[in-house]
């Protein structure tokens, strides 16, 4: 198993070469890791005390943060070592204030695993979520390194838990823990007789929590929403702007206020964004200081950073990416602020959207027809709209506290 694993990196490694020349998000990720031996040498010294974070995107890092966070604050001499697998990762935190150096991960092949071992030479080191890569994980359980995986979510038809997972099965054992965002991982995990588990809960929880020990105002959303109903759209894409284009350009709902923050800021989708909408629409890219906000309806967040400070200004919130095929974004964000969420038809790989739809805070809408009568009730009716945010709010409270028990272990 270990000979095709190790044949199919270098097939895959040969076939993204390829492929890098034809897209540009790849070809970001082979010149990325072509640099990676060299910027570790330069950043990490032999004598240096060091951890190793790694995830395979930004949502992983945004996960594993408040760890990354904590563990740094009790050892500040420590350097940090993140790493990322993704283009869409590393080019958005290459620069992240908690690290001392941010590096692509290469490709698993044992020649790389201990080259790359043997210049960060860790004291710790985490994984967030998915992250298992096995080639690494038999290095770093050879050299009786001190390696956790955090946030973790296991499903049954994965190869570790298949009669032909053996090699995969057996990297899990490179962990020296592993914290499970919920009981039925810890239960595979078992099956198989990794016993160094708990369940620890989504650290997303605490990282969203935090949201609100920071300054969250945003000066031009202030003057824009002008203290009236605002409702904020996070993270959408075209099949999420099919539900709202009707709702939004209703003379009827001309006294709310709309924020769009679409994940696809490119000039060319924001034009096309802005000329299917019949009210009087500003971006943030066109803002100038004389411009009168309280003036404009929808305001569109052509850019990135301030999403999670915007949903501060919401009465209702719509999170994007349920409608189509492109995925659920995060709906937590949203929630730690109290309000009610709407989202599209499709969450079934989303635990925390599941509980919330069943808690009752949370509506995943399949039709325009079915999204304007309900976000119509939640304008209308106060009522309503206090209690399912009352029960967001409740939901990010009592799921708090993944941070202190996965700090619990690594201090004991």
């Amino acid at each position: 198993m270990k000979g095709l694993y190790s044949i199919g990196i270098y097939i895959a490694s040969f076939v993204i070469k390829i492929a890098a020349v034809f897209n540009s998000k790849l070809n970001k990720g082979v010149i990325g890791r072509k640099n990676t031996f060299s910027k570790l040498k330069n950043a990490i010294k032999p004598e240096d005390k060091t951890f190793w974070f790694h995830c395979a995107s930004l949502g992983e890092y945004e996960q594993g943060l408040p760890v990354f966070e904590a563990l740094k604050s009790k050892h500040p001499n420590h350097k940090v070592v993140l790493s990322f697998f993704s283009p869409s990762g590393y080019e958005v935190r290459k620069n992240a204030k908690i690290a001392d150096v941010v590096v692509y991960l290469p490709l698993d092949t044992s020649a790389y695993a201990k080259r790359f071992l043997n210049l960060v030479h860790p004291d710790y080191i985490l994984f967030v979520k998915y992250e298992i890569w096995p080639n690494f994980l038999h290095e770093i359980k050879k050299r009786n390194l001190n390696a956790i995986l955090i946030s973790a979510v296991f499903r049954k038809d994965q190869a570790f838990f298949k009669w032909y997972g053996g090699y995969m099965r057996s990297a899990l054992f490179g962990f020296n823990h592993i914290f499970t965002q919920e009981e039925n991982s810890k239960l595979l995990l078992k099956n198989i007789h990794y016993n160094s588990v708990s369940v620890s809960g989504d650290t997303r929880f605490d990282r969203v929590s935090n949201q609100l020990k920071i300054d969250n105002s945003v000066s031009f959303i202030e003057k824009f929403k002008d203290e009236k109903l605002c409702v904020v759209f996070g993270s959408t894409w075209p099949d999420d702007d099919k539900l709202y284009f009707d709702f939004i350009n209703n003379p009827k709902n001309s006294k709310v206020k709309f924020v769009i923050a679409p994940h696809n800021i490119k000039p060319g989708y924001i034009t096309s964004l802005k000329s299917q909408l019949k009210v009087k629409t500003i971006c943030y890219s066109e803002l100038n200081q004389n411009e009168n906000l309280a003036d404009f309806n929808v305001f569109i967040l052509d850019t990135i950073g301030y999403l999670s400070k915007v949903y501060s200004y919401a009465n209702i919130a719509y999170v994007g990416g349920g409608a189509g095929s492109t995925g659920l974004h995060n709906i937590l964000e949203p929630a730690v602020f109290g309000i009610p969420i709407l989202i599209g038809k499709n969450y079934k790989k989303f635990p925390e959207a599941k509980t919330l739809i069943n808690l009752g805070g949370v509506r995943s809408l399949a039709s325009s027809t079915a999204f304007n009568s309900t976000l119509n009730a939640l304008i209308t009716d106060n009522v309503l709209r206090k209690k399912q945010g009352e029960i967001t709010k409740s939901f990010i409270d009592t799921n708090t506290g993944a941070v202190l028990k996965i700090m619990n272990y690594l201090e004991s």
